[in-house]
């Protein structure tokens, strides 16, 4: 698997959504920073926040790094320029802010599929393409910037002038883990509508456990509450020792499965 970044692309003000997606409460925090925290556990380099001119947005960890698109009001292929511009990696996994189910495993699961002689890996599930849940070669920056300058601002149009690995729910299935962690392929759920929205956030928070104890925790601060024990009691997720910094995060986001380790327990 190449070494991969995360993007993240903001997106700006949603009229049917009222307000910025980015900014929406999710258990605690927000969309943005929830799904940045997800992409972030799904790769093995840093993690680009791509927004328009001037946008405002929520608090993110220290370690995620803002960027904005060199123009306004060009779509997710401005937005993927400017990110994969500065990102320092072979390849990157791409999502939308508005994508709370995201799950680690399909962001890693798509990033293996892409091999030395492809492009883009682009999942095609619930009857669509999904380019804002695939990944790309940071090599393809010179092509979209060819593209731009040409005023061809629409991402579909890119995948004719590169080589695409596509993905259907059998094949990305086929993979145990991904199969048993996100079975319905929820990572692809997109919140277009407020009753999406409103229908992601009553789902119960994802079942982890903390000390071998099962609780239902959204965040690393959320599941300490659950079990009774502070935050800096918490050493390991799923093994991986945490330190004092970044990565004991209150609003690390979780996902079905996460196990926490506690000192002393």
């Amino acid at each position: 698997m190449p070494t991969a970044a995360g993007i993240v692309l903001a997106g700006g003000r949603s009229t049917r959504m009222g307000s910025p997606k980015a900014a929406l409460e999710w258990h605690g925090s927000t969309l943005l920073r929830h799904v940045a925290g997800l992409v972030a556990r799904g790769v093995d380099g840093p993690v680009v926040v791509v927004r328009a001119p001037g946008q405002a947005l929520p608090s993110l960890p220290v370690d995620v790094a803002v960027v904005e698109d060199a123009r306004e009001g060009r779509g997710p292929l401005e937005g993927l320029a400017a990110g994969l511009a500065a990102v320092d990696a072979d390849a990157a996994f791409v999502a939308s802010t508005d994508s709370p189910l995201l799950h680690p495993v399909f962001v890693r699961r798509v990033l293996r599929a892409l091999e030395d002689e492809i492009d883009v890996v682009l999942p095609f599930a619930h009857g669509y393409p999904q380019p804002l849940a695939g990944a790309y070669r940071t090599s393809l920056l010179a092509t979209i910037e060819r593209w731009l300058a040409a005023d061809r601002v629409r991402l579909g149009d890119l995948f004719a002038d590169c080589r695409v690995r596509r993905l259907g729910e059998a094949e990305l299935l086929a993979d145990a883990e991904l199969a048993g962690t996100d079975p319905a392929l929820d990572s692809l759920t997109n919140l277009n509508e407020p009753a999406d929205y409103e229908a992601a956030r009553e789902r119960p928070a994802p079942e982890v456990t903390v000390a071998g104890v099962g609780v239902r925790a959204a965040t690393l601060g959320a599941a300490a509450a659950a079990a009774g024990v502070a935050l800096e009691a918490v050493v390991a997720l799923n093994g991986e020792r945490l330190d004092a910094g970044a990565t004991r995060d209150a609003l690390l986001p979780l996902v079905t499965g996460d196990a926490i380790a506690v000192a002393g327990r």
